[in-house]
């Protein structure tokens, strides 16, 4: 059935409005070649010919077994236990939206909430929202939400450490606001952010100091100390960090953070070319009335029953525009669903060792990688599961031959930073092991050797 959203008299209302004669007159303003482009489109096709083309150029990828992938650099392979697919493929999952409705909403709203319990204990934070489009957004809102409380402060300090995508969405968002933006420019000494880099761009005006833990770099920074350091000058300390390394790490919030963002992918989230993701967002008490998105509580009803729903909604947006606290909206639910169900699949138990084997794989393979004649770790701090390698020649024609043996050997920094050819970011989670480990070593030694694989 054809939709007509417009009845002949709105036209001819909104044309008396405007004193256009006729919807052509109307849009005379806007140029003829734009108006009318001419579009270079290829034939139509079948179903059946569409689905054979779309399926040629699929098969150009190249798909890498799990143990073979050594790129993370803030998206992480992980395994998902087949129940997170199965949770999430109910429609009444797979089709809810925000559940405005209570009453009709309870399962919805119960997820949220043990979401959000989840992500505050992980944390160790006070409270967390229903999520954030991802780690980049989240970010960006936390440190916008320390400027809101801080009640004029408006100087946000951030390490070069931090996730680069994550530095140019907070710039981003800063754009047309009038908060200035310092980012501590890497030190002479390696991939790590210290007080001593970052005590010469505190100020009075200070808002936050704004860090990653473990950082971009994979490195573990002196959290507390930077905590101590930004609150010592009025401040408040920001922290990205990532959910899987926090299974054997001390939470932020027992290190001084004040408010915690991160990227939530690795929580049961497919990959999938870089989205869709779910940003984590949780903070101390005091900044609940700054943070945006959802937050559902639990209460009783009349008849003192148990019952969830919306609390504190913070999306003035719906009235207040350029006055809110915040203009993002909440993640799709189902991302966060997806968190929930990883999480309570594997519990407590299962969670550390996800972060185990991830610590373990990855120290075996920087243990390996120092057996490679041209080879080092690029600092010697201590690492999760992903390290800056120092290569004898280009990053870039490491991987090359990485490729030629059907390993993902990890990220060229070169692509961050030109001045860093020489060296490679790689990763290990649970999915990776010790024969491939051995695979990705002996390729190494080959082409190090001069031997062609």
């Amino acid at each position: 059935m054809t939709f007509n959203p417009h009845t002949d008299s709105d036209r001819a209302s909104m044309l008396d409005a405007t004193g256009a004669t006729s919807v052509a007159e109307f849009f005379t303003p806007v140029p003829d070649e734009i108006r009318f482009p001419t579009l270079d489109l290829p034939g139509t096709l079948s179903e059946m010919e569409a689905t054979d083309r779309l399926s040629a150029i699929a098969a150009q990828n190249t798909a890498f077994p799990a143990q073979d992938v050594y790129l993370g650099a803030g998206s992480y392979r992980h395994f998902i236990p087949a129940a997170v697919g199965q949770i999430l493929a109910r429609g009444e999952f797979y089709t809810a939206y925000t559940p405005y409705q209570p009453e009709v909403a309870q399962g919805t709203l119960q997820v949220i909430y043990e979401f959000q319990s989840l992500i505050a204990a992980l944390t160790g934070m006070d409270v967390a929202n229903a999520s954030m489009y991802d780690g980049a957004t989240a970010l960006a809102e936390g440190a916008l939400m320390t400027v809101s409380n801080t009640r004029g402060r408006r100087r946000i300090v951030v390490s070069s450490t931090v996730h680069p995508a994550y530095r140019a969405v907070l710039r981003t968002y800063l754009e047309g606001l009038d908060v200035e933006l310092v980012e501590v420019p890497l030190s002479d000494t390696g991939f790590m952010a210290s007080t001593v880099a970052i005590t010469p761009y505190l100020t009075d005006d200070l808002a936050c100091v704004v860090v990653q833990y473990p950082n971009f770099f994979g490195g573990i920074e002196e959290i507390a100390e930077i905590a101590d350091l930004s609150h010592a000058r009025g401040g408040a300390l920001v922290v990205s960090t990532y959910p899987v390394p926090l299974g054997l790490l001390t939470p932020p919030g027992e290190l001084g953070a004040d408010v915690v963002a991160a990227e939530g992918q690795a929580l049961g989230v497919q990959q999938g070319y870089g989205g869709p993701y779910v940003g984590l967002l949780a903070a101390r008490q005091g900044y609940l009335r700054q943070m945006p998105g959802r937050l559902a509580g639990m209460t009783t009803d009349s008849e003192a029953k148990r019952g969830f729903v919306l609390t504190l909604q913070t999306r003035e947006q719906h009235i207040r525009r350029e006055k809110a606290t915040s203009n993002i909206c909440t993640n799709q639910g189902l991302m966060a669903t997806a968190a929930t169900v990883y999480m309570a699949t594997l519990g407590p138990q299962g969670f550390r060792e996800v972060a185990q084997r991830s610590y373990q794989n990855a120290h075996y393979l920087a243990q390996r990688i120092r057996e490679v004649p041209g080879y080092s770790l690029a600092t010697e701090g201590p690492f999760f599961h992903e390290f800056v390698v120092s290569t004898p020649v280009a990053a870039r024609e490491v991987l090359s031959h990485l490729l030629e043996d059907g390993i993902l050997g990890g990220l060229d920094l070169a692509t961050v930073d030109p001045s860093l050819d020489h060296y490679l970011l790689m990763c290990a989670t649970e999915t990776n092991s010790k024969d491939g480990i051995d695979r990705l070593i002996g390729a190494l030694l080959r082409k190090s050797a001069g031997k062609n694989p």
